[in-house]
């Protein structure tokens, strides 16, 4: 049988990247996968994308809206409330000096975590009623447990060490239901979220600097979160819950 048969899978964020991947898994395995992204033609031809290998739904939002967050809300409760497994993938980089931050941009960060909260409550209630426990992986981040002076970001660091304490929080609130909270914490990524961080014609020499940051000396792929993502998700990992799970090339076991 396998890994994940007749199991959906909600991604948060799961347009593109380590999300994308992650669903891609799950139904390589099995399962089927439900995308909330915003709206626009990369969701259209990620959910287009996946369908080819099995099942797969589109929820569009844009997640800094809380219009359209209450609608997949409504969207996820009615249509989908099946699902087992979630994933909140969802995020955005913006380095930026402390002291240059601006009330939007800290907005910004606030409002995607309440999405995150608010859509994560939606999916648990579901699982709860369901009866058949689940499992939760949000992705947090490296930057939630040190600074990097390349890349300032405090209000992001703030913003994923949110996420870290609501995978604790809930980790032990849900643990009666049959339901795991685990995290991962990847540091610097090849995915689009650093597309955003670094000009176009420097994306590559960037990435190649940092790379060296990692003590195995290279940075990160969507394949290697998805995989540790799918592995927490799955029965494999069945006495694990609240751990935040570094997958990081080495750095939080120092820096080369």
């Amino acid at each position: 049988m396998s890994t994940f048969e007749g199991k959906k899978l909600v991604v948060i964020g799961g347009a593109s990247g380590m999300g994308f991947e992650t669903a891609q898994q799950v139904i390589a395995e099995g399962g089927s996968a439900v995308i909330v992204g915003r709206p626009g033609q990369k969701l259209d031809d990620a959910v287009a994308n996946l369908s080819r290998s099995g099942s797969a739904w589109s929820i569009a939002a844009d997640l800094t809206d809380w219009g359209q967050v209450v609608e997949a809300q409504k969207e996820l409760a009615e249509n989908h409330s099946d699902a087992t497994l979630l994933v909140n993938s969802a995020g955005f980089f913006l380095p930026k000096l402390f002291l240059d931050h601006e009330v939007a941009d800290y907005d910004s960060y606030h409002d995607l975590n309440r999405s995150t909260f608010f859509l994560t409550q939606t999916v648990v209630r579901g699982m709860i009623a369901g009866g058949q426990g689940g499992a939760i992986v949000n992705v947090g981040s490296m930057w939630a447990h040190q600074a990097l002076a390349i890349t300032p970001g405090s209000a992001y660091s703030m913003a994923k060490a949110g996420l870290h304490a609501l995978t604790h929080n809930l980790a032990v609130e849900l643990a009666g239901e049959g339901i795991r909270v685990n995290a991962v914490a990847p540091a610097v990524t090849d995915t689009p979220l650093f597309a955003k961080v670094f000009p176009s014609d420097q994306l590559h020499a960037s990435l190649e600097q940092l790379a060296g940051l990692h003590p195995l000396g290279r940075t990160g792929t969507p394949r290697d979160l998805a995989s540790a993502i799918t592995f927490l998700l799955s029965s494999e990992s069945s006495w694990t819950t609240g751990a935040i799970l570094n997958v990081d090339g080495g750095v939080m076991a120092g820096r080369n």
